[in-house]
């Protein structure tokens, strides 16, 4: 098979979106037979329920320009918004709830998340945390590998610009997306590891498998990974963006860096490999501190900030940005910086409620009314 990948480079991006009660503010704990009836007929198959019945799951089509994305995930998020405020529930895009209790909550009756309840068990009653998924779709096989052994480098920088889970159970953890931490609790995440060929990839899953340990590849949750089900590349360490257009800029941003990076490899060069350690500290960094605080250049041994590493990712993917026609979008990534992310804007909304005079519970519904608002609002 011959290795692809050009300007007609499929996309796709899958959310995970909390569901709250409009009068409480709080997570709901049951999700209607009626309102997933009624999505599903809106929707059709690009909605599906959640591991927890306080979560649902969107997916855009499958899109040929970044523009689409946009268009599908403005329309997903209006639509979801019309439906369950029929039902007195609103959706937020954050990755962890502002206050409410993962003890409270139940799990979606399916075989699969049986299984995981199962095998997982607390580790798995505490997943109340949502994502961004981005799917590059990459028909050959040993490009797959390929691009995911070197765009895991950029990881850590995409999760800076998408931090949205500063809170976990009423409380500030001090990290922007605490929900990363939670998350690495499961087995099979973080960083994916480095292989040399698809094969080897496959008979690594195939041990498992064999063993009786997983179904198949789709229980494999690295940052980034050949999906099970598809001929993508999905990029899964980004929390879900509350605002749409930060949603699409990181997605733009993610395919442009895969584009560049067969770029390189047409002219047989290579992005250089770094050791794991290494790019988990940048992870521990982007988890910690989002964009706050800066990575680490490992070619110059030296912390850089955010903003000028974005700038040098917006000079180096500028001709891809150009070939996939999403410059805007890319650009959009230093509004990001200027004017913070999701979890910047839930702490400056707590504190601010709380220096005007709020109580703790009252500066947390504050935050999760921002969240409604800003979920189907928020450009």
């Amino acid at each position: 098979m011959v290795a692809t990948i050009d300007p007609a480079l499929t996309v796709g991006v899958e959310e995970e979106y909390l569901l709250v009660n409009l009068t409480t503010r709080e997570l709901i704990v049951d999700l209607p037979p009626a309102l997933l009836a009624e999505l599903e007929a809106r929707i059709r198959d690009l909605v599906r329920p959640e591991f927890m019945m306080s979560q649902i799951e969107i997916g855009t089509r499958i899109c040929t320009s970044i523009q689409a994305v946009r268009s599908d995930l403005a329309w997903l998020r209006r639509t979801v918004a019309e439906v369950t405020r029929g039902y007195g529930i609103a959706p937020i895009a954050a990755s962890t709830h502002p206050f409410s209790e993962w003890q409270l909550q139940r799990y979606t009756d399916k075989d699969r998340y049986r299984m995981l309840a199962r095998d997982m068990q607390g580790v798995a009653r505490r997943l109340l945390i949502c994502g961004m998924h981005v799917h590059a779709g990459i028909a050959d096989e040993e490009l797959r590998i390929d691009l995911m052994n070197q765009v895991s480098y950029f990881l850590p920088h995409l999760l800076a610009l998408s931090t949205s889970s500063p809170f976990w159970r009423g409380s500030d953890s001090g990290l922007r997306s605490y929900r990363l931490s939670v998350f690495d609790e499961l087995p099979r995440t973080g960083l994916p590891s480095r292989f040399d060929s698809f094969a080897e990839y496959q008979r690594h899953v195939d041990v498992l498998v064999d063993a009786g340990l997983i179904p198949d590849a789709t229980m494999i949750w690295w940052d980034v990974r050949p999906n099970g089900r598809f001929p993508t590349l999905e990029m899964r360490i980004t929390d879900v963006c509350t605002r749409v257009d930060d949603a699409v800029a990181i997605a733009a941003l993610y395919v442009c860096i895969l584009h560049m990076l067969y770029r390189l490899r047409r002219r047989n060069q290579r992005w250089r490999a770094y050791d794991r350690m290494l790019i988990d500290e940048n992870r521990w960094r982007a988890k910690r501190y989002g964009i706050d605080a800066g990575l680490v250049d490992f070619g110059r041994g030296v912390v850089v900030p955010c903003a000028d590493l974005l700038e040098e990712l917006i000079a180096l993917v500028r001709p891809d940005a150009e070939a996939l026609h999403c410059v805007d979008e890319v650009l959009h990534c230093r509004d990001i910086i200027h004017h913070g992310t999701s979890a910047h804007w839930q702490v400056t909304c707590y504190n601010e409620a709380i220096a005007g005079g709020a109580e703790r519970e009252e500066a947390l519904r504050a935050v999760v009314d921002m969240l409604i608002a800003e979920t189907v609002n928020g450009v």
